[in-house]
């Protein structure tokens, strides 16, 4: 795939993540970061450039002589890869280096294209240096991050290489390549940006993208089961609104029970023939609100999903770096493009959006669970001895248990700046940590849909009502069963819970 001269979204982003495809860099495009590079050297004589002929940061007043330009860099790299915490998983830093590489192609960095061409290659060959979870505060852009894929440009620290954490010199030995050379601005070029949070947050869109379709569809098959009326998923109930998210999220419903044999309409079980003969309606007249507000619920949260697609993509096809060197001008510009707020409100947005989610979720797990609420299942949707079994007791403490915790992690990070850099960062994003957050909550909530998946699978032999769903219910339900057979004596479920999960999580 050919990046760099048109904008990079995020099916591109997944095509390279997880389907293997390679990146490639048009030359025109490598001529147009040339040129930057070109002039930027020539500028720079006789002036006063941030970064490169001065310190960083608070230390931007001392003067670096021309002898000591290039050691400035290198020290910049090495005295900032201070991260701590866990390594992120291989595709979260694949994705930070893509986004990265992305950024420096719209050839506003001065960077030296042997670089570029160096990131390219390690995204290919998956030499990925280790980056870890806690460092930036995404102000001066995820610096801590990025300063430890600099270490790895210039063949230094440790990476993921063919399934193992090893050195980067000798990973970079072992597909014939030369580490980075320090010419100009390398280093503060390749960390001073916003593109580990953008690179772990295109990651979490997908994800987020697939928990929004996988709760539409566990949502369809929680009112298949009760045998719900159709009217609150109608076209006309939700076209009395006119929030976008609602009317899709109420469409893709439709179609998903268009042919369910399970679901009803009010006009025939409810508008005719009935008579008075009790004071007591026995069939229920409305869903509970987890099944009948569906659109309601998950309406706004597609809707902010698309919204933060829009602004990562914006972002990572932006320059987010300072200075910011335009050829076309033929001037430096100094400024703030590096500033994290964009991704990282977003990611806060979606945490917030995610978490809502799992607490739908959990509230339909709940509605299965408790007999007298569904009046249609044992306690537990136990298909084994009740008293001496328990069927999904156990797995609903944990599905409550995740999804307080994501309740707790949706408090935002956009709002917590803490001064730091002597004051110079006097007011900061926290985006990365706002995205890996979200990363966790985003993690949390497959595990509640799975355990969900379990409960709707043992209710629905229960019912026996698997030929009465409408296909794409049952070629669901037919999935979880080939992982998670049907069970009535008691056993452990971590297991199936963690196969289930890594199924829905598949892209």
């Amino acid at each position: 795939m050919i990046i760099g001269n048109q904008i990079t979204g995020i099916g591109d982003f997944q095509q390279i993540l997880f389907h293997d495809e390679k990146v490639e860099i048009a030359n025109d495009t490598l001529l147009k970061v040339k040129r930057c590079y070109d002039f930027l050297q020539e500028f720079c004589e006789g002036k006063v450039i941030y970064g490169i002929n001065t310190g960083f940061g608070p230390m931007a007043p001392y003067r670096i002589n021309k002898r000591h330009q290039k050691e400035l860099q290198y020290n910049l790299i090495r005295s900032h890869a201070s991260g701590s915490g866990n390594p992120l998983p291989p595709v979260y830093i694949k994705s930070l280096m893509l986004s990265r590489l992305n950024t420096l192609l719209l050839g506003y960095s001065g960077v030296h294209p042997s670089v570029i061409i160096l990131l390219k290659d390690m995204i290919n060959a998956d030499i990925l240096p280790l980056v870890f979870e806690h460092g930036g505060v995404g102000a001066s852009g995820d610096l801590v991050q990025l300063a430890h894929l600099s270490l790895g440009l210039i063949g230094e620290g440790e990476c993921y290489y063919k399934g193992s954490i090893t050195e980067t010199k000798l990973a970079l030995q072992a597909e014939n390549l030369q580490a980075a050379e320090i010419y100009i601005r390398e280093g503060l070029g390749i960390m001073n940006g916003t593109s580990a949070m953008c690179g772990i947050g295109m990651i979490n869109l997908m994800y987020a993208h697939k928990l929004t379709e996988l709760s539409i569809l566990l949502s369809c098959m929680m009112n298949e089961i009760v045998r719900s009326f159709s009217d609150h998923f109608s076209e006309e109930l939700n076209h009395a609104k006119l929030h976008q998210g609602q009317r899709n999220v109420a469409k893709r419903m439709r179609e998903n029970l268009a042919d369910s044999k399970l679901i009803r309409t009010r006009q025939e079980h409810m508008y005719s023939g009935m008579e008075e003969s009790s004071e007591i309606i026995e069939d229920k007249v409305q869903e509970y609100y987890s099944l009948r507000c569906v659109p309601q619920i998950l309406g706004p949260v597609t809707e902010t999903l698309e919204s933060a697609i829009q602004v990562l993509e914006n972002e990572i096809n932006s320059a987010n770096d300072n200075p910011v060197i335009d050829p076309e001008t033929k001037n430096v510009y100094h400024g703030g493009n590096f500033h994290g707020d964009y991704p990282a409100l977003e990611m806060d947005k979606i945490r917030i959006a995610i978490t809502k989610l799992s607490m739908l979720s959990e509230r339909q797990i709940n509605y299965l669970m408790n007999h007298k609420l569904n009046n249609i299942l044992p306690p537990f949707a136990n298909l084994g001895k009740l008293g001496l079994n328990f069927g999904m007791q156990g797995v609903q403490f944990t599905a409550v248990s995740t999804t307080a915790e994501n309740q707790t992690l949706s408090n935002p990070m956009y709002i917590h700046s803490i001064p730091n850099n002597n004051d110079n960062q006097d007011i900061v994003s926290m985006g990365s940590n706002a995205a890996w957050l979200t990363k966790k909550v985003i993690d949390n909530t497959f595990e509640v849909l799975a355990i969900q998946a379990m409960c709707l699978v043992q209710a629905i032999d229960y019912l026996k009502c698997e030929n009465m769903l409408s296909a794409a219910s049952r070629k669901f339900y037919q999935e979880i069963r080939t992982i998670f057979p049907v069970f009535k004596e008691d056993e452990p479920k971590y297991k199936a819970i963690k196969k289930i999960t890594e199924q829905l999580k598949n892209i």
